[in-house]
Order: C-alpha cells, then structure tokens, then sequence
C-alpha cells in the first residue's frame, strides 16, 4: 500500500464518516446506513489510487439517502 499523506488523510476522513454510519444504523436498525458504514471503515485498505478511493468514498456516503427501507 501506497502510504501518501494525501491517501492517508482520505482513509481517516472516509474512516470516520463510515463509523458514525455504522452507529447510527445500528442504532436505527437501518440496515443501509449500517452497511454502507462498514464497507466505508474497510476499503480504503484494498484501494491505493487516491481517485478511485475518493470516488468509491463519495458514491459510499451517498448511497444510503437514495435506498429507502
């Protein structure tokens, strides 16, 4: 893995972001935030390329206000 500052701080944002999902759907019982969450605290581990990481980061958060449960 490429350690740049640049993917480094990306994974910590995204990271976070995919906690405060993870909590609030299990909190909720929504299933959509919750998953979304914990794919979002986990791939920034299998993706190197800066791009792809922001683009699978921001499809990520704003896929749980399009699925309605």
């Amino acid at each position: 893995m490429i350690f740049s500052s640049a993917n480094l701080l990306l994974s910590l944002l995204t990271s976070s972001i995919g906690m405060g999902y993870f909590i609030y759907g299990k909190k909720q019982a929504r299933y959509s935030p919750m998953a979304c969450g914990f794919i979002l605290m986990l791939y920034p581990y299998f993706v190197e390329n800066i791009i792809i990481n922001a683009a699978i980061g921001m499809v990520l958060i704003a896929l749980p206000f399009f699925i309605a449960e």
